[in-house]
């Protein structure tokens, strides 16, 4: 994968997870450097100065820095984690990191800053509810898509999921494939085809 130097406003938005109106906002009072394409409105922010501009933010530059997007794995089931990490990894396009209860999410979901959190609801010492809604009572986590998997069907609990903040839901046994695709789906990135 190359590695971007110049970004239009549209693409230092998606690194930065904000708006691009945002962006334009901040690069027309200054506070994010860049220039104008000559003869044109466009503007253009070199990585160094989206780089300086997200570190005096405080925005995690991870994204920047491997263009990757961050996947974390919550699940008890060692077998079904290993398959997942191995479906992803493949997709050349996923950083992964796992965990196998709820204390070990919300803590790897503060430091690691997934882009996507694949969640099992049962979990052995929270359930998934409780995760979804502490990923959701923290302001600096709002854009992380949340995917709940479960063995469980009651439709009044995957609704209660979905208030507590889950993206999507998928019903155990799922095929990696349409987890991978579900995925795509929630960050806005193409689906791969399989070759």
């Amino acid at each position: 994968m190359t590695t971007k130097t110049v970004f239009t406003t549209g693409e230092a938005a998606k690194v930065c997870k904000v708006s691009q109106q945002t962006i334009i906002r901040c690069f027309d009072n200054g506070t994010l450097k860049g220039f104008r394409v000559p003869g044109s409105r466009f503007r253009r922010i070199p990585r160094d100065l989206l780089f300086q501009f997200m570190q005096e933010n405080g925005i995690p530059t991870d994204a920047l820095e491997s263009g990757k997007r961050k996947v974390l794995i919550v699940d008890d089931d060692e077998e079904l984690v290993e398959l997942l990490v191995d479906v992803f990894e493949r997709d050349k396009r996923f950083d992964i990191r796992t965990a196998n209860n709820g204390f070990d999410a919300g803590m790897t979901v503060r430091e690691f800053r997934p882009d996507l959190v694949v969640l099992d609801v049962m979990l052995p010492d929270i359930n998934g509810k409780e995760v979804c809604q502490k990923i959701r009572s923290d302001k600096s986590l709002e854009k992380v898509r949340v995917i709940c998997i479960s063995g469980m069907v009651e439709q009044d609990k995957i609704e209660d999921l979905k208030v507590a903040g889950a993206n999507e839901f998928l019903q155990k046994p799922f095929t990696v494939d349409s987890l991978l695709d579900c995925a795509c789906d929630q960050l806005e990135i193409d689906r791969l085809v399989a070759g």
